[in-house]
């Protein structure tokens, strides 16, 4: 087994390798003055279960990187090629939901698959139905197997705590977390008038004199997470957390979030946040301890499921 890293999130990498217990491979990347990539190997891959770790957020290169590393593994002879993809973007564009658009989630996984992988690896999906696109395994990993140890700190109960899905999609999440925590759930009916705009419509549940927990896969321009907050205090809540696998965090949402009723934002290392995303309020937890051993299980043999029992917390 050798594991290899694009440039997106080396941290995460050399994190999943301590856990394991080996040395991130070498692996050059240079860029050409104009802008083209260049990606090669530095050591032997030959009969080697390779796995490739590269979030796809923005940049565009991102993605374009990790489809050069995977074409580089399988033309060095690697036995096996495992994309590890812990932030997967255009996750969102899943279906073809109005005219003359494209459904970005097939374009980037046929990509992926043409190259010729033989599993991907990847931790709460936006759209979870997008395994469905590729005909090799796709393992979907939960972040809550990260974020359970915190979230049981809080000490919360049906009286004192609930958990608020900001929109009907985070609902299933929601509920799986109020479920596992012993807490209440409420529900926040939201209108998107246009792409990273949203309106609440109809809150349902009881968060008076309750410290709420709104849960979500990503926060991305905080405009959702952000309504909801100051929803729940309107309504009584004595305090908002909010949680979230994937901290995007573009455009507004960092001023968002810091003027915000949310008191404090916990997100994964999914995504690497450089300096200038971070802020008072956030809180990152680190997920390797589960990437690292779903590795360890690929290359073992043995279940992944288990795992979803044994590293909740």
């Amino acid at each position: 087994m050798k594991i290899f890293s694009g440039t997106s999130n080396i941290t995460l990498a050399k994190n999943i390798c301590n856990y394991l217990g080996i040395e991130l491979g070498k692996l050059k990347i240079n860029t050409f003055s104009d802008g083209e990539l260049s990606v090669a190997f530095e050591e032997n891959i030959r009969n080697e279960n390779v796995f490739i770790i590269q979030s796809t957020n923005p940049p565009a290169e991102n993605i374009l990187e990790l489809l050069l590393i995977l074409d580089a593994a399988k033309r060095a002879s690697a036995k096996s090629i495992v994309a590890v993809i812990p932030y997967f973007g255009y996750g969102r564009q899943d279906r073809k939901d109005k005219p003359r658009v494209p459904i970005s989630s097939r374009v980037i996984l046929d990509m992926i698959s043409e190259i010729g992988v033989n599993r991907i690896v990847s931790m709460d999906l936006h759209s979870p139905q997008i395994q469905g696109f590729v005909n090799v395994p796709f393992d979907h990993l939960y972040s809550r197997m990260a974020l359970f140890d915190k979230l049981n700190q809080f000490g919360f109960n049906e009286d004192t705590g609930v958990v608020l899905a900001p929109d009907v999609g985070s609902a299933k999440m929601s509920q799986a977390y109020a479920k596992s925590l012993g807490i209440s759930f409420a529900l926040i009916d939201k209108r998107r008038p246009k792409a990273n705009q949203a309106e609440i419509a109809n809150l349902i549940g009881e968060l008076k004199n309750k410290h709420v927990l709104i849960i979500d896969d990503m926060i991305d321009t905080a405009g959702t997470i952000c309504n909801a907050a100051n929803a729940a205090i309107k309504d009584g809540a004595l305090s908002v957390t909010a949680i979230a696998t994937h901290p995007v965090l573009s455009g507004p949402a960092i001023d968002r979030l810091e003027n915000s009723d949310i008191s404090k934002v916990i997100v994964c290392n999914t995504i690497n946040l450089n300096e200038d995303k971070m802020f008072n309020k956030l809180e990152v937890i680190d997920v390797s301890h589960v990437f690292g051993e779903a590795i360890k299980r690929i290359i073992d043999g043995t279940s992944l499921s288990s795992m979803f029992r044994e590293l909740k917390g």
